[in-house]
């Protein structure tokens, strides 16, 4: 089977996902078993194709004996195979999450819910590793599809948010697909390695320069690029923390990673590849401020983490902008560090409000009494966000510090700063009161009922363990960066950038 890897890693999700609603009428608990037994499948896979890649080159996975062009192919490089691994990582530990939060479900509910979570990794895993650009779409429209139904999983608000999502979501996937259309049209390809070769006496065509825009603007949404990003606040301020937990950790930065492979590695970054990115940058150093202060804005905790998934993403897209070694080393550095890092903090919201039911930032009074790891966890991804050494945020925003400077751009630099001020601002706010701040106490000189009411064992160790791993990942990615760049993401840059 080992000869099959780049395969069973999406195809192992995608199959046992169509067997779940078949599997529940069985037992629930059986369908639990088989979702985690196919993450965990998907997940030794991808480590095996990155083992596979980084020792021995890029990987050509073609599928019935057709090679490219004409078959559908899968690749897996250094970049496609690190991105399967953190994918498939994060939906092994999300599903392990979720236990507690489907305990009362009906069995049918906890199908589907494994069902269209399997679809969710499925469709990301396939953006991340698929060589053609149509399949990319595709693989793109089984994760939005899947992460809809999801969403509206979490209510009534949540059914708002995700029909909201479903529509934008919808123009982004029609934007990207004509996009797609008009290189089809100049070319006769669909390949990316194919492409990568017949575009460059083409990229100054009008057909080119309309496919990069519809490219930029369908992929800008799904990744939340301000001002692209109206989709995200209510999707991930209503969706059931497992849920968010995920596709805040992973969804937008397979988009980001698809915006840059397909900018970078099949247009080449050359002719209107280079205004767009321009273009982009300026987009994300505003996004990056507007995310900031409207979180600081913010009373209620998802949706101040809601704000901050949007300036962080455009951190990502400032990286890409810059077109050089220090800043694309940022950008991809910040995918893994921000992935690591928000997922760590969506699952302590959710765990918190699972608990105790809060969700407004004035209510977390002595939530460390009672909730002390988790609030620990919480700690250390807050540190991260506003990027303090040793914490893995420190080290992504430094590289695109120098990135910026690498550029000249100045106005960057300031805006990254200033950033990190803003994020000091809003996540203090919560230690303050998480750890600081006494409780109100009423006329009667009894506590407030913002105060936790008791202490001790705060969550089951399926749900506090993924916390506390990504807790000490935040801190191990921080320590090791200097070895995941040396080892992993200088092969993940395009040839131009060295």
């Amino acid at each position: 089977m080992t000869a099959h890897l780049p395969a069973l890693i999406v195809i192992s999700p995608l199959a046992i996902a169509l067997l779940l609603p078949v599997l529940v009428r069985l037992s629930a608990e059986l369908v639990r078993v088989v979702a985690i037994t196919s993450a965990l499948i998907s997940f030794t896979s991808s480590i095996g194709a990155l083992k596979y890649a980084l020792a021995k080159g890029n990987w050509h996975y073609f599928f019935g004996g057709w090679p490219a062009p004409w078959g559908i192919e899968y690749v897996i490089d250094p970049l496609a195979g690190g991105m399967a691994v953190l994918v498939s990582f994060f939906s092994l530990l999300v599903i392990i999450y979720a236990g507690p939060y489907l305990v009362n479900k009906p069995a049918r509910e906890k199908g589907y819910f494994y069902t269209l979570y399997l679809l969710l990794t499925a469709g990301l895993l396939g953006i991340v590793v698929t060589g053609d650009v149509f399949n990319l779409y595709v693989f793109l429209e089984i994760s939005s599809l899947a992460a809809y139904a999801l969403i509206a999983s979490g209510g009534h608000r949540a059914t708002v948010a995700a029909f909201r999502y479903l529509l934008i979501g919808t123009a982004a996937a029609s934007f990207y697909l004509l996009g797609i259309g008009y290189l089809y049209a100049i070319t006769g390809s669909l390949n990316m390695a194919d492409l990568s070769e017949l575009l460059p006496p083409l990229m100054d065509s009008r057909a080119v320069v309309i496919a990069v825009a519809l490219i930029v603007i369908g992929l800008g949404i799904k990744m939340a690029l301000f001002p692209l990003h109206g989709w995200l606040p209510d999707a991930y301020s209503y969706a059931p923390a497992p849920v968010i937990g995920f596709i805040a950790a992973v969804m937008a930065k397979v988009s980001a990673y698809a915006l840059y492979r397909v900018l970078y590695f099949v247009l080449k970054a050359t002719g209107p590849v280079s205004l767009a990115l321009d273009v982009m940058g300026w987009m994300a150093a505003a996004g990056i401020l507007f995310g900031s202060i409207m979180a600081i804005l913010q009373r209620d905790f998802w949706r101040m983490l809601a704000y901050s998934s949007v300036a962080q993403m455009c951190y990502i897209a400032l990286g890409i902008s810059l077109a050089n070694t220090m800043g694309l080393f940022g950008a991809l550095l910040h995918i893994l560090n921000h992935a690591v890092t928000k997922g760590c903090l969506f699952l302590v919201a959710g765990s918190v409000n699972w608990q105790t039911g809060v969700r407004e930032i004035h209510r977390f009074v002595k939530m460390s009494r009672r909730m002390p790891l988790t609030m620990g966890a919480f700690i250390i991804a807050a540190l991260s966000m506003i990027g303090l050494p040793p914490t893995a945020g420190f080290f992504s925003k430094w590289y695109l510090v120098l990135g910026a400077i690498q550029s000249g751009a100045w106005a960057f630099v300031i805006v990254l700063a200033l950033s990190s001020l803003l994020t000091a601002v809003y996540f203090f706010r919560i230690i303050e009161h998480a750890y600081f701040k006494e409780p109100l106490k009423g006329k009667d000189g009894q506590r407030h009922a913002t105060e936790p009411a008791k202490e001790g064992w705060e969550l089951y160790p399926t749900m506090l363990v993924p916390i506390l791993i990504l807790g000490i990942g935040i801190l191990a990615l921080g320590i090791l960066s200097e070895q995941v760049i040396t080892h992993l993401l200088q092969f993940a840059l395009p040839w131009r950038a060295f």
